[in-house]
């Protein structure tokens, strides 16, 4: 089986790296970018996290799990990844770094088991979650998912 390589992308968001953080950690934003899933985290390294929301028949359901790895307000945010039902974890890594008139994003999600079933969902949502990110705080609304 071929070698998952890392996911890299790189935003620039005309917000403070404080702003950009909050985006990324608050329940409110994560609400909105991920439709309606909430991040429900322990906030220090070792800490678990997940985003959990309605499943398609309504009941409650954990879409993405992990456990915090660094937690350095406004500079670095890293845990590991599994998404739905997977057991293989990924890394996620996010990192701001400021700007003049912006924050610069970072995320590298990398450390992919070679047959982790959830990396190409990963390649596609990761853009469209750090779009809606942006376009979120930069204009206050955002759009809705495909």
């Amino acid at each position: 089986m071929a070698h998952q390589a890392p996911l890299k992308y790189i935003f620039y968001i005309a917000a403070t790296p404080e702003k950009v953080w909050e985006g990324f950690v608050s329940r409110e934003s994560n609400r909105i970018i991920f439709s309606g899933a909430e991040l429900q985290a322990d906030f220090k390294p070792g800490g678990l996290l997940a985003w959990v929301g309605a499943g398609p028949d309504g009941k409650p359901m954990t879409y993405v799990r992990g456990k915090v790895l660094r937690f350095e307000p406004s500079k670095v945010f890293q845990y590991t990844f599994a998404m739905g039902q997977n057991d293989k974890a990924s890394r996620a890594t996010i990192e701001l770094v400021p700007e003049t008139e912006a924050t610069k994003v970072t995320v590298t999600h990398d450390e992919w088991a070679e047959d982790d079933p959830t990396y190409a969902a990963c390649a596609d949502g990761w853009p469209r979650i750090l779009s809606r990110l942006k376009t979120l705080l930069e204009t206050g609304k955002t759009f809705k998912p495909h």
